[in-house]
Parts: structure tokens; C-alpha cells; sequence
């Protein structure tokens, strides 16, 4: 007879062996007799009588073994809803349900499509997920864990014992489920993982939504389901705010050190919805990004190595605090970029790493698996499930916190297999290159997945090399974001201005070659965190000369970058100066703000994003090279340039003006298209910026005289190492 159960069975469930608990534990009909049996399992008891749920007994359970396994034949009967009342070894008395009673969540589809790796909301079905079945409240549990010999959920409420709720495995797709009665929100918990050398691993849930506050590393049950959303009005109207004719003004955070509490303790996600938020409006930028928020144990690693990808670091509060931040800058008007991190993940026990025992998400082969820069694995871009894994994770972000902009980390790592590699280190393609053909596929999933599926969305690219088409459609043969970092204006500007200024007029292509390949890709110019740490100073110390000169060439360079074609992203801390370089275990240093030069400074950047909003020719046609007409690209022994931003409608233009030696130039002569009056509306020199206020008062007439190759010119005065910007008034 079925319900007659071996020796070996009972064994490999008391000893957390049995592969299938399901087929032996719970309710079950012998197929001979009709007569229905219930099995449990339940150490640490004395004695378990059932009840049905009239409340009516139908017996003490038979113990077939002393450590806790039972059993009892109820005779013919339909399966029906039960529950035990437990008197454990202390001698205390309370009712439980059985968990293996329950049938799973997950449809034939949910398995047919987890199996294939094409479940784009995988998070609603994998995780821990709070619901109600068959009238009772619990949790539901599911994970990926094809090559394990057993899975359980562990936690407080079965004394971290993996042999209490061994989960339910489904071939087909190598998911194991289980849903326990009784747990609710806020219950901790983890995965034990029992491999096929039956060594045993206890690890974080993948797909987690909140974790414990590092440095504990368990996983939370959390409900995602009851944050009421006040940004409608920014969310219906988001796609006409990102597209690529708007003004892009990015203020880059990394929110454990914006600002610290007296106590140098983290402000919370409300906290900084208080303050950083007006900040951000009260300075004119348009986007925030916020370095990587998902769930990683190391600080110092800024959260670039991330255990999470499905959980809102609880560094600052809950997930739904991080909506509450969020929702509080769309409704201030300002976009949010998050850092996302595909391309390497830590090797931690408890995160991704040989997560079942064997090379789940990474590859084996360290030559593909390994960054040994880093000390991180690699995702094995390449296998279905890890691809529809982190291109979900992608559309989480976009669709549950309404996160508007991705920004995916170190691209140029995934694109090329010998990436900082040498002769031996790595393995060439099928065709023999050096391309990564599987990321490469990868990154063009997530791109056409990201706005497909999300209204509005975006994605950035940081990639340091010369791939072609990073933000071009993949239709057209490109990788899909929409924007790229302009590493190479970065690198060969701040190499410029870095030099002193009698020096400069022998490297005065570095400051015009970005022109040559500008409008190549959807560029953003990024004075990015990588720019004020290890070692590199803060952006002031990179400028030379006295303190007044290492303002104004800091002030000429930013007026240079936001007349600058491409979006624009400046650093916290950048915008008034900070004088040393970012340390993330501290806030920045407000109290600079006390003094006139580091305020002026603010001003300037807050002037510029004003000016900057306030005028199309500077951002309408960032990406064509209609938007951009060189009127001195030459005079290198004067270290002067001079050009035009142009915006959509005819006429309708900006001149910018830049002189980076420290010399006033009276009756500086430029030539224009169009015989008229200019008027200056920026000039960093301003003393309200801490300049030495230089200025063209009032308006400069176009005179007949060619110039540079335009019909007409104007004469002005060019402060020293300071930007103008120019309007035309007719």
C-alpha cells in the first residue's frame, strides 16, 4: 500500500535528503483503498493531534520516529483543509498549519516561461511574496536552484532548520516553491541549499525585495503592493521630459555622503526627500542619478558590487521609502537615473556565487568568469534564465519604482572578453575575436526590452572605449541605449585644463578634437564621482595657479561644458568647489558655503543650469551637427575658441566664447552670421561668482568687417579665464 512508507524515505526527510518532501509529506489518497494519510514532519514535538476546521479532533498522529516524524490514516475521505495542534519538547502547545498541503502558485505558463528564461516579471512569481491561499495568509517562496539536491526556506520561525520546510522542486524549470502559513511581512529569512556533493549553503534570496541592514545579510519578506503612487501627472507626461530634445542637466549622488546626520549616521530616503530634493530644484539641474541603490554588504564599494538586484539598499529605510524619495522628485519635476550593475557581482557567500552548489549565474572558467580587478564574477550572459534574470531586474526597476533612466555600469567590461586581461587570460570567441557575443546579445535584449515595456524609460551607457553605436537602435546594427558617456572629451579636457594656462596653447586640440566625433553618439559629458577619487584630487585641485585662478578656470571649464554640445552630469560636491577629493564615509563639506569663493562658485553652476534650461540652442540638437557651427577653432596662441549652438528654429542661436589664460583681451574681434546687436547673458567672471567682473555692458552692433569667415564681427572684452556666452537681439 502507498501510504506504507519505507525506512530510506523517512530517513532522507528526517536527515534533509529526500529530493521530492512533497511526495511523501502532507495529505495523500492511497490509490488501492481511497484511504487518506497526512505524513509530517516536525522535530523538537512531543505529540500532534489534528483538527479539521470545524475545530473537530481526529486524533493524535502516530510518531514513527522519535525525532519528530508522524503520521495517521484517516480512512476513505476527499482531501480537505487541516491543521495541527503541536505540543513541542518544552511542553507547550500551539496550532499550526501544514505547508505541504498546499498545492504551488506557479501555473503551467509561470514554469513553462521561468523554464525558457522569458518571465519579464519573474519578481512577481519568484521571491517572497505575502498572500492568502485557500483562506490562509502566508508566504509564498520560489527560487531558481536547478542543480540542487534539496532547497529550504530557513529562518526564526523554524530555528533555522532546513529539514522543517524542504521546498517543492519543479523539473521541468529547476524552480523549487513552497508557501508557509502563518509568516507575514517583515519575517527574515534565507535559502538553504543542499548541493550534489552534499555540501550545504545558506544563501540570500536572489530575488529579494528588502534585506536585512548590513552587516546581517538575510532577506526580508516584503510587500510590494501597498505604496500609493502621487506622480501620475510626471509619469503620463515623462517621454516628452527624456526625450533628446530637452534640456539633460545630471546632478550625479552618492546618498550615504551628500550629507551626514551630527552623528555622521545616514540620512533616511524620507530624510533626503526633505532636503536633497529642493536642492536639487533650488540649483536648476533637471536629472538626479543616483549611484547604485540595490542591495550590496560593502560600503566602500559605493554599491558597485551588488548582492541585490531586486532590493533597495536598507542602509536608508524600505523599499517603499525609496519610492517615497523618488516619487517626491517627479513631483518636483526632476528625472531620476539609477546605476545599474550587470557586469560583475562579489563573490560573498551569501549572494549569487555558486549559488546551487555550482556555477549558476557565472561562468566556470575563470579566463570568462572572473574580473580579477575587481575580485567579482561575471554573469554568464549566455544561459537563458541569467539573461531573463537581469533584463527583469532592469524592467523592475523601471516599472515598480518608476526609476526613469538606467545608467548600466563598466559596459566596456562586458563587451570585451580580454578586458584588462592579458595573453592567456582569456578566450576568444567562436570566430576568434575578442568581442563578447553573449553580453553583446545581452545589453540589445535589455535596451529593446527597456522601451518596449516602459513608457518614458531610458538607458546610459559608461563605456571607455570606441565601440561603434552604443546609442544607436539595434535595428540599425547599434547596442540600443539612448545615451553614452563621452569619456574621451572628459579625459582630454580636464588633461587641458589642468595645464598651466602659458602651456595650454601647445595642447589646444585636446580642448577642439571632441568636436570631430561629437554627434557619433547620443553623448552626455560626464564629471562623474571617477573623477574625485583615488588620488585624482577634487576638480578645484586639478586647476593651476592661486586660489582666484583655480576658480575661475574651474567656472571657465563648466561654462565650456554646458555650451558644450551633449547633456550635461556634474558630481555632488562639484558644484561649489569642494577643495578635497570625495570621501564616501563622510558628508561634503557644506561649511565651504561659509565662504565667498566656494558660494560663488554654486552660484555660477546654478546660473548656468538657469541658462542653460532657459535656452534650446544649448540642448535641441545636442546629437546633429546642425545644432553646431565653429566660428574660432585655431587661435591656439590665445587659447581662445569660439563657437555657435544653434536650436530648431532658424535664428534662433547662442554664442560661446571661452579664454583660458588669465589675460584681459580688449577689442577681441569675432566674426557672426548676422548683422545685428548681441548681448551677453553669461559670464563666469562675474563677481557674484567670485570673478573679477570683466563684462560687456549693454550691446555689441555686428560691423561690416569679415571674420573668421562670417560676413560680419563684433568687438568685446574677454575676461580673464572665463566663459561668455552671447545672445543675438534684433
Amino acid at each position: 500500500m502507498e501510504n506504507l512508507l519505507s525506512k530510506e524515505e523517512m530517513e532522507a526527510v528526517i536527515d534533509g535528503d529526500h529530493g521530492n518532501v512533497f511526495a511523501v509529506l502532507g495529505i495523500h489518497k492511497d490509490k488501492g483503498s481511497k484511504e487518506v494519510f497526512i505524513r509530517t514532519y516536525q522535530p523538537h514535538s512531543r505529540s500532534i493531534e489534528l483538527f479539521d476546521y470545524q475545530n473537530n479532533s481526529l486524533g493524535f498522529m502516530t510518531k514513527l520516529d522519535d525525532r519528530g516524524f508522524y503520521q495517521i490514516n484517516l480512512g476513505p475521505r476527499e482531501n480537505f483543509a487541516y491543521k495541527f495542534k503541536i505540543e513541542n519538547d518544552r511542553g507547550e502547545f500551539y496550532e499550526a498549519e501544514d505547508p505541504y498541503r498546499f498545492s504551488s502558485i506557479l501555473g503551467d505558463m509561470d514554469l513553462y516561461l521561468l523554464g525558457e528564461g522569458k518571465h519579464l516579471e519573474m519578481y512577481k512569481k519568484l521571491g517572497a511574496h505575502p498572500i492568502e491561499l485557500g483562506g490562509v495568509k502566508g508566504v509564498s517562496f520560489a527560487v531558481w536552484a536547478p542543480n540542487a539536491k534539496r532547497v529550504s526556506v530557513v529562518g526564526n520561525f523554524n530555528n533555522w532548520d532546513g529539514r522543517v520546510n524542504a521546498m517543492r522542486k519543479h523539473p521541468n524549470c529547476g524552480v523549487w516553491d513552497i508557501f508557509i502559513p502563518g509568516l507575514r511581512e517583515g519575517e527574515i529569512y534565507k535559502y538553504e541549499i543542499k548541493g550534489n556533493d552534499n555540501c550545504i549553503l545558506v544563501k540570500a534570496d536572489p530575488v529579494a525585495f528588502y534585506s536585512e541592514k548590513r552587516p546581517n545579510t538575510a532577506s526580508v519578506v516584503y510587500d510590494l503592493d501597498h505604496y500609493y503612487w502621487e506622480d501620475s501627472a510626471w509619469m503620463e507626461h515623462r517621454q516628452e521630459s527624456n526625450s533628446f530634445d530637452r534640456p539633460m542637466s545630471i546632478y550625479e549622488v552618492h546618498l550615504g555622503s551628500w550629507r551626514r546626520k551630527d552623528n555622521n549616521e545616514y540620512m533616511t530616503y524620507h530624510e533626503l526627500a526633505d532636503t536633497l530634493v529642493p536642492y536639487v530644484v533650488n540649483m536648476g539641474f533637471t536629472h538626479v542619478e543616483f549611484l547604485p541603490l540595490a542591495e550590496h554588504p560593502f560600503d566602500a564599494s559605493w554599491g558597485y558590487q551588488v548582492i541585490g538586484m531586486f532590493a533597495p539598499t536598507s542602509r536608508f529605510g524600505t523599499p517603499d521609502d525609496f519610492r517615497y524619495l523618488i516619487d517626491k522628485f517627479h513631483q518636483a519635476g526632476i528625472s531620476v537615473i539609477m546605476d545599474w550593475v550587470p557586469a560583475h557581482f562579489p563573490k560573498d557567500g551569501h549572494g549569487l556565487n555558486e549559488f546551487d552548489g555550482t556555477h549558476l549565474y557565472e561562468h566556470a572558467d575563470p579566463r570568462k568568469g572572473e574580473h580579477t580587478d575587481w575580485g567579482t564574477k561575471i554573469y554568464n550572459y549566455g544561459r537563458t534564465e541569467v539573461m531573463n534574470f537581469l533584463c527583469a531586474s532592469a524592467i523592475y526597476w523601471l516599472k515598480e519604482f518608476h526609476i526613469d533612466g538606467l545608467r548600466v555600469d563598466a559596459v566596456a567590461s562586458m563587451l570585451y572578453l580580454d578586458y584588462s586581461r592579458k595573453n592567456g587570460e582569456w578566450i576568444p570567441n567562436i570566430y576568434g575575436g575578442n568581442e563578447n557575443i553573449e553580453a553583446i546579445a545581452f545589453l540589445r535584449r535589455m535596451n529593446e526590452l527597456a522601451y518596449s515595456q516602459v513608457k518614458g524609460a531610458f538607458t546610459v551607457a559608461e563605456e571607455s572605449t570606441a565601440w561603434p553605436m552604443v546609442s544607436r537602435p539595434t535595428s540599425m546594427g547599434g547596442l540600443g541605449f539612448g545615451y553614452k558617456w563621452n569619456m574621451g572629451w572628459m579625459n582630454d579636457t580636464l588633461k587641458y585644463i589642468s595645464h598651466e594656462p602659458v602651456h595650454r596653447k601647445y595642447h589646444h586640440g585636446m580642448l577642439t578634437f571632441g568636436l570631430l566625433y561629437a554627434f557619433n553618439e547620443n553623448f552626455i559629458l560626464p564629471i562623474s564621482h571617477d573623477e574625485v577619487v583615488h588620488g585624482k584630487g577634487s576638480m578645484l585641485s586639478k586647476m593651476p595657479g592661486d586660489e582666484w585662478q583655480k576658480f575661475a578656470n574651474l567656472r571657465a571649464y563648466y561654462g565650456f561644458m554646458y555650451t558644450h554640445p551633449g547633456k550635461k552630469l556634474l558630481f555632488m560636491g562639484c558644484e561649489f568647489g569642494q577643495d578635497w577629493e570625495w570621501n564616501s564615509e563622510e558628508g561634503l563639506r557644506w561649511f565651504l558655503l561659509d565662504y565667498p569663493m566656494y558660494k560663488g562658485m554654486q552660484n555660477c553652476v546654478r546660473d548656468l543650469n538657469l541658462m542653460y534650461k532657459g535656452n534650446p540652442p544649448l540642448y535641441q540638437q545636442d546629437f546633429d551637427y546642425h545644432g553646431f557651427e565653429w566660428i574660432d577653432h585655431s587661435n591656439s596662441d590665445d587659447s581662445v575658441i569660439a563657437y555657435m549652438r544653434k536650436g530648431f528654429n532658424p535664428g534662433d542661436y547662442l554664442i560661446a566664447i571661452s579664454n583660458f589664460t588669465p589675460v584681459v583681451r580688449h577689442d577681441y574681434r569675432i566674426g557672426v552670421n548676422e548683422k545685428c546687436a548681441y548681448q551677453e547673458i553669461f559670464n563666469s567672471d562675474d563677481v557674484n561668482y567670485w570673478g573679477s567682473g570683466v563684462k560687456n555692458e549693454g550691446q555689441m552692433q555686428a560691423e561690416d568687417v569679415e571674420w573668421n569667415c562670417k560676413p560680419y564681427s563684433i568687438k568685446l572684452t574677454l575676461p580673464p579665464l572665463a566663459t561668455i556666452v552671447l545672445k543675438p537681439i534684433r
